[in-house]
């Protein structure tokens, strides 16, 4: 899986978001307590620490991260190089995480497509989720095919999406990720505290994929930058636009976020 997009400030991104939520603390403490109350100026000092060792773990986490992906990069040029060195050819593993788009409305679709189509979370045109590839949800892809597009997204793309894009699901409302907070008290419970923790689970499709994907809103795409092909519900391989594109569905996104 492509790691393109290293360049990203995920550290600084993270901690932008833990400030304002420490913005948003400090201002509902505001007059606890009276202006000459020590105890509340106390309160305040504490409530401040607390504040600060979250954002520098959040940082730490954040610039962990990405040294991982720079590892991983460098894993993948080393064994491309090795290969070709000995005069093999290299495959890379199967990709774990797929982001899926649906092209079509709800006319004209048998039973079993459609119902798969709400199971994904697909219910509009361009929408989008992310999903983890098995055996299971392949042969779920294989059946709508004629009516999505997909393929594995880069770090890139999946940091994008949820930066620009995201949007979280609470008590069936649909809630802007507008600081670290809104994830921590949903998510903390799964070591999910900032929005690059989010960003990590979801790229590295990791032990808590389900409980972070189910937590964003699936993602309100419009219309790509120059438009669709001239035959949208074509397969990519006859030039339309539905079924797997692989590593060129992050060009999609690009044209779409």
């Amino acid at each position: 899986m492509s790691t393109h997009g290293l360049g990203q400030p995920g550290a600084w991104r993270a901690t932008r978001f833990a400030g304002m939520a420490d913005h948003r603390m400090a201002d509902d403490g505001k007059g606890v307590g009276g202006s000459g109350d020590d105890s509340g100026v106390g309160s305040k000092k504490r409530t401040g620490k607390a504040n600060w060792q979250k954002r520098a773990k959040i940082f730490k986490r954040a610039e962990q991260y990405t040294r991982e992906y720079k590892n991983q990069e460098r894993e993948q040029i080393r064994l491309r190089r090795a290969a070709k060195a000995s005069g093999d050819f290299y495959v890379e593993a199967q990709p774990k995480l797929v982001f899926v788009i649906r092209l079509r409305g709800i006319c004209n679709i048998a039973p079993k497509p459609r119902k798969i189509l709400q199971l994904l979370r697909l219910l509009q045109i361009n929408n989008g989720v992310f999903l983890r590839l098995t055996k299971a949800t392949a042969q779920m892809l294989q059946l709508v095919q004629p009516y999505v597009t997909y393929g594995p997204p880069n770090l890139k793309s999946v940091r994008e999406l949820i930066y620009k894009r995201g949007y979280a699901k609470i008590d069936r409302q649909r809630i802007p990720l507008s600081d670290n907070s809104i994830i921590e008290k949903h998510l903390g419970q799964y070591g999910i505290i900032s929005i690059e923790d989010l960003v990590h689970e979801i790229y590295t499709v990791g032990p808590n994929f389900k409980q972070a994907n189910s937590f964003l809103w699936s993602f309100k795409l419009p219309n790509p930058n120059g438009g669709w092909a001239n035959r949208k519900l074509t397969p990519v391989v006859q030039g339309g636009d539905a079924g797997d594109r692989e590593d060129a569905i992050n060009k999609l996104i690009r044209r779409m976020n």
